[in-house]
């Protein structure tokens, strides 16, 4: 049975504005504390240094680091190469960093790249400009295409295009006007986002209100096929739900943790998965986390456990292991559960793993309920 691999998850919680969807720590600030921050991530990360120093032995660093947001690339170049610099990781690690279009030039990538990037997440969510208004995404279609073009020449390893589908008063049409734009960049990976109405979030009140309409989710599932069906046609194959990469281009972060890795989560809020199970989130205001980052670990019940293994594997191509399952947490999936998604053409097994087919893989949230409701001890 092999060891999880594992990465470096870092949260820079700041950004310009805060969209209407966003349910993550994000605050707005005009004049954020940035090297304060790198100060304290450097800081937290040597706090939890005790629950990782046997792992990291083991596995010989971190293979993958990912500073995420909130939008790293507002933060001073000498900033996040602090935190580069400051954070162990293997040799040959791919360094993440997520970046918006709008006031991004070659000099800000350029920055990005000293600063030790060697992959780039750009979030241009959308390339129709009333759904942008909506999503209040701070940028023009040409503004996201000249930035595309900049991260393309740049001298890295690969880079992401980030794209919300399933937009209120989306269509078809405008799915597809979306699809063409954002292949005629040729992205090398794509990451998927359908849209969510998160509890107290602006755009679940304006849902609430009647002014926006959620799509029902006979439509939501067509444009998720639509899009897996012309994504697939350009050479980007699926290796999990929402990720999609040409061959040698996927996320080395996102691939890890679909696969039951562990990731040390820095930052204020930030969520982290340890070794021995635990897991852990930040405080999440900025003032606070400085003063405290540690914030709260918890450690799932054998069956919490189990139930976590089976939500952050049976999404990937490779799908459950049913033998690791066994081994680690003492738990099989019900028999009976497993022949009916077979029948369904929902699953199959491959060897000691259960692998969900394509039509599968837009039920995916499902599917991993069932199973996990089947559980039991071996």
């Amino acid at each position: 049975m092999r060891a999880p691999a594992h990465g470096i998850y870092v949260h820079m919680p700041w950004c310009a504005s805060r969209c209407p969807y966003c349910a993550f720590n994000v605050h707005t600030d005009p004049s954020p504390p940035f090297m304060d921050w790198a100060t304290g991530v450097l800081r937290e990360a040597a706090l939890r240094e005790p629950s990782w120093a046997a792992h990291r032995a083991a596995e010989g660093g971190a293979r993958s680091l990912y500073i995420g947001g909130g939008t790293p690339s507002l933060a001073p170049p000498e900033v996040l190469a602090r935190v580069v610099a400051g954070l162990p990781r293997a040799p040959d690690a791919v360094v993440s960093m997520e970046l918006n279009p709008g006031t991004i030039d070659a000099e800000t990538v350029a920055g990005l790249v000293d600063a030790g990037a060697n992959r780039l997440s750009v979030g241009v969510q959308t390339f129709q400009p009333r759904h942008a208004r909506l999503l209040n995404r701070g940028h023009t279609v040409h503004q996201a295409e000249a930035l595309v073009e900049i991260v393309a020449a740049a001298p890295l390893r690969s880079w992401n295009l980030d794209l919300i589908f399933a937009l209120p008063g989306q269509t078809m049409a405008e799915l597809d006007a979306d699809l063409d734009a954002l292949l005629g960049l040729d992205p090398p990976h794509v990451s998927l986002y359908g849209l969510t109405f998160e509890p107290g979030t602006p755009l679940a009140r304006m849902r609430d209100e009647g002014i926006v309409v959620e799509p029902e989710g006979e439509l939501w599932r067509a444009m998720y096929e639509r899009i897996v069906e012309r994504l697939q046609l350009h050479g980007l194959d699926r290796y999990e739900v929402s990720n999609f990469a040409r061959p040698g281009h996927r996320s080395t972060h996102n691939d890890d943790i679909w696969r039951g890795g562990f990731y040390l989560g820095l930052g204020p809020g930030a969520h982290g998965f340890q070794p021995d199970g635990g897991r852990t989130v930040g405080r999440a205001e900025p003032t606070a986390w400085m003063a405290e980052p540690l914030g709260e670990t918890t450690s799932p019940d054998a069956e919490g456990a189990a139930a976590d293994f089976v939500l952050s594997t049976l999404r990937h191509i490779d799908g459950l292991d049913l033998h690791e399952l066994a081994e680690r947490f003492d738990r099989r999936a019900d028999a009976a559960i497993l022949d009916r998604l077979s029948a369904a053409g929902l699953a199959h097994q491959r060897g000691e793993h259960l692998v969900l087919s394509a039509e599968g893989m837009a039920l995916a949230d499902g599917i991993s309920a069932q199973v996990i409701w089947s559980l039991e001890e071996r």
